[in-house]
Order: C-alpha cells, then sequence, then structure tokens
C-alpha cells in the first residue's frame, strides 16, 4: 500500500504548542541550542517542536517551563493538548522521512518491501498502474545513495511466506528473488528471511522503522484501511518489541540468502 501524501504535515495542536514555546523562548531571549542541551534533544528537534512538526513529552514541557520561568503555563498548554490521550496525530510524508533516514528497518508479512521490489513485481502488486510503479521504483535510489554521499543502512526482514506467494508470472518470482539476492550484496543491505513456522508479534502486520540522523526515529505501518506514520514513543516501543521476537525467529544474511536460492530453484524455476 502507498503512503498517502495529501494528509497535512503538520496537527494544529502540535503547531500551537510550539509557535507558543517559541514565543516564550524569544521573549526570554534563549537559544534553541540552549533548550536542546537543558532538554538532552537535539537542536534540530527543538526546531521541528517549536515548527510543529514533532510531538513534545510532558517532560521536555516539564523543564523548558521550569527554565523559562513560564509559571506553568506550557505545562498546562501541553496538558489541554493531551488531555484526550495525545495531540492529532502528526502526519509525516514518509518518502521524505525515508530518503533521509541514516538506517531503515523494513518487515513485510506477505509480499516484497516496496525498497526491494523488481519493476514487474511492483506492476503485479499494483495492477500495472504505471505511475505509481515508477514512484516506487523511483524510491529505490536511496539504496544506492544516489540522491547522497551515504546510503542509509537497510535491513530487509521478509517473511518466509512471501518468498512462496506467487504475484504475477513465475519469471516474475524468479526475478524478484534473485534481487532481493543482488540487494543483499550490498555493503549497506541486510536481507534476512523470518521463518513462517510459529505465532509471532509481526503477524499483526508490516512496518518500517526509519532511524534518522539525530536517532529520533518514525514508523510507517501498515493497516487493512490506511498506512500511518508515528513518531509515538507508546508506538514505537511496540514495534521494538515486536523486532525483538521476529529476530529470534530470522536467520542470517547468509542462511537467508541460501533459503531464498533453494525456492527459486524449487518453486520458480
Amino acid at each position: 500500500m502507498s503512503p498517502r501524501r495529501q494528509r497535512p504535515r503538520e496537527s494544529p495542536a502540535l503547531v500551537a504548542f510550539g509557535r507558543q514555546m517559541r514565543l516564550m523562548r524569544e521573549a526570554k531571549k534563549v537559544k534553541q541550542e540552549t533548550i536542546a542541551h537543558l532538554t538532552k534533544v537535539s537542536a534540530p528537534q527543538v526546531s521541528k517542536i517549536e515548527a510543529g512538526k514533532r510531538r513534545a513529552t510532558r517532560a521536555f514541557a516539564v523543564a523548558v517551563d521550569d527554565y523559562l520561568g513560564a509559571g506553568g503555563a506550557l505545562v498546562n498548554l501541553w496538558e489541554d493538548l493531551n488531555k484526550d490521550g495525545h495531540p492529532v496525530p502528526i502526519w509525516f510524508d514518509w518518502p521524505v522521512i525515508e530518503a533521509d533516514a541514516a538506517m531503515l528497518v523494513c518487515y513485510e508479512q506477505s509480499v516484497m518491501p516496496g525498497l526491494a521490489q523488481t519493476s514487474a513485481y511492483a506492476s503485479a502488486i499494483l495492477h500495472d498502474n504505471q505511475e505509481a510503479v515508477e514512484a516506487r521504483i523511483s524510491r529505490q535510489a536511496i539504496i544506492t545513495g544516489d540522491h547522497r554521499a551515504v546510503p542509509p543502512t537497510l535491513v530487509i526482514m521478509v517473511d518466509e511466506q512471501a518468498l512462496h506467494r506467487p504475484v504475477g508470472t513465475s519469471e516474475t518470482m524468479k526475478e524478484q528473488l534473485e534481487h532481493l539476492i543482488a540487494l543483499s550484496l550490498l555493503p549497506n543491505v541486510t536481507v534476512q528471511v523470518v521463518l513462517t513456522s510459529g505465532e509471532h508479534n509481526g503477524n499483526s502486520g508490516s512496518f518500517v522503522i526509519a532511524t534518522m540522523a539525530d536517532r529520533s526515529e518514525v514508523a510507517y505501518v501498515e493497516t487493512a484501511i490506511r498506512p500511518i506514520t508515528t513518531d509515538n514513543p507508546e508506538d514505537l516501543s511496540e514495534l521494538a518489541r515486536t523486532l525483538v521476537d521476529l529476530r529470534a525467529r530470522t536467520l542470517t544474511g547468509d542462511m537467508s540468502c541460501e533459503l531464498i536460492r533453494k525456492v527459486v530453484q524449487e518453486k520458480w524455476t
């Protein structure tokens, strides 16, 4: 399922908090770098909070409120905006996050991850929508770092069942699995197969976790209705637990390639 670009990239609640914080900070002539040092959050992340592009924690709000002598005003605002749990979710433009990430860990339950798909495989998945296929394939330029000096570290975790599920023709599947093996030879790419047997948390769906240069994380999660993106700490913690469970059932890179080659020979050749 392709990310939806039409969603707003900012939420009113986050914008309101960020704007008020910036006004208070500037009134005290305090720099963003000072707030970053105080809260142990990077300066770029402080900037994103003030721009309404990142959610602040309550601890962050308390520390800034105290330092700026706001008398609880900033904390009260944070609590008002979070009274129903947390602000309206911030919707990131996932392709931008994906392109800027330092590391991407992908888990795909039933098909190949978009970053690893061949044109023929993507065309079958996307019902010959060539515009969508071209958009998906163009995103793969990040793998080799065509758009920047250092490509991201990419970990592709594929459920074993995806190796056997037919998409397109047998030739399409053969080409796709051979492409997966070729990707694994790149120095920044690791391909691993998650064994199908047994129940595990990954059965709930596919996801990608992007780790940015400042070590912050954003996740892309597929659902039956639509994909979502989130930097909610609770969501990220749940996905971290799922990764631990998946990795306990995952073959090494070499063993994964051996299994993929075996499937190519026994099923798709």
